[in-house]
């Protein structure tokens, strides 16, 4: 079996991610989401559609989690996939979780998935996001209602 790796454009965008979380700074996001990005939330059925709504969400989560770090990175048989599974902390709550990651063949983000537990943790979590830009969050889930 051959090992699968990520194509170039995949391997200097999540170069770009990895270096964007360790700062704390996602200023370049905007420029490696692709314009009909996806966010699915851990917290809500319905995604939200666009690349302002995906980079709402990651550069306000950037701020709310404390103690990020990620520990391992798994990659889809086609390379266009990444798991990045992450540990963090809200206020005293602890959590784990895993960024699910699509990718186009360009390079850019297409669908981000998280996935969180316990529910302490999520709970946390979307309180404190719900405080942050809840309003905001809801009116780009009501651009992609049907």
């Amino acid at each position: 079996m051959v090992a699968a790796h990520h194509p170039p454009a995949v391997a200097a965008t999540l170069a770009t991610w990895h270096r964007m979380i360790e700062s704390r700074d996602l200023g370049e996001l905007p420029a490696l989401l692709h314009p009909d990005a996806i966010f699915r939330s851990p917290m809500a059925f319905t995604p939200y559609e666009s690349a302002a709504a995906v980079n709402l969400v990651l550069t306000t989560v950037i701020g709310v989690f404390e103690d990020f770090r990620y520990h391992r990175e798994l990659i889809g048989v086609d390379g266009l996939d990444a798991m990045l599974e992450f540990s963090a902390r809200v206020g005293d709550k602890q959590l784990k979780g895993i960024d699910l990651i699509r990718f186009d063949t360009d390079g850019r983000i297409k669908d981000f998935e998280v996935m969180i537990r316990p529910l302490s943790g999520l709970q946390a979590l979307g309180d404190e996001m719900g405080r942050r830009i809840g309003p905001m969050l809801a009116a780009f889930k009501s651009l992609s209602a049907p």
